[in-house]
């Protein structure tokens, strides 16, 4: 049975608090950004935030989480940051799938 998040509770808040300074920190390693829309930014931040909460990890909350052999898995596993944001998605559309990071280039542009 899943377990409920209380959103408004001081332990989502903590835990909302460090996934922002994962977040910061994947920026600073990759040279991306933020996305401009400030919307998506919370939206993505509250779902990664929400699935550490869940299933201790921070896996893209674009995708579903799936029990496999006991254990959690995302689809294409994606685990923030995911290897096709990596590799694929921000390298050729300026932007994850999920919408959280761009590209500097991407950001001025919108």
């Amino acid at each position: 049975m899943l377990k409920q998040i209380d959103m408004s509770s001081p332990e989502f808040h903590e835990e909302m608090e460090k996934t922002k300074k994962f977040t910061d920190k994947v920026c600073k390693q990759f040279g991306w950004v933020y996305h401009p829309d400030e919307e998506v930014v919370e939206s993505v931040t509250m779902g990664l935030t929400r699935h550490r909460l869940l299933y201790g990890k921070r896996f893209c909350p674009c995708f579903m989480v799936i029990e496999e052999n006991g254990k959690h898995v995302s689809a294409d596993n994606r685990i923030c940051p995911c290897k096709p944001a990596i590799e694929k998605e921000i390298p050729e559309e300026g932007k994850c799938h999920c919408g959280i990071f761009c590209t500097p280039e991407f950001k001025a542009k919108s």
